[in-house]
């Protein structure tokens, strides 16, 4: 009796890909957790930045308004703002950043910091 010779080849097959679904899954158990890790340590540095940067009108201003009014206010795309404050109080300011005014289009900054930035501009005289 002879036996059928695709039989050894078959079984080797299943194991093989038995072994690859096995060693995939634990690949990407690995991948999360190692991405989960890196997500918790990114957020607390970032966190302990945001802090920071929220509390500096500079640091705002080069985020969000630089690229329109210039590294020293003085305007380029957008209008020279080095004189703000002379004629716009803080609430205006904070009015004008939140919702944009002319061609400027509403920035996108939280509520604390749109008043540290507007306190910042409003000395601008």
């Amino acid at each position: 009796m002879k036996r059928n010779p695709v039989i050894p080849y078959g079984i080797i097959a299943v194991i093989g890909i038995l072994a690859i679904v096995i060693v995939a899954g634990m690949g990407v158990g690995q991948r999360d957790a190692i991405q989960a890790e890196q997500d918790g340590e990114a957020t607390e540095e970032k966190g302990g930045e945001e802090a920071a940067a929220s509390d500096d009108p500079e640091a705002i201003y080069e985020s969000n308004c630089l690229s329109c009014h210039g590294e020293d206010l003085s305007g380029g795309m957008g209008p020279d703002i080095s004189k703000a404050g002379a004629d716009h109080d803080a609430d205006e300011l904070v009015n004008i950043i939140q919702n944009g005014i002319g061609d400027m289009p509403p920035t996108q900054v939280g509520d604390e910091e749109a008043s540290v930035l507007a306190e910042w501009l409003s000395e601008k005289k």
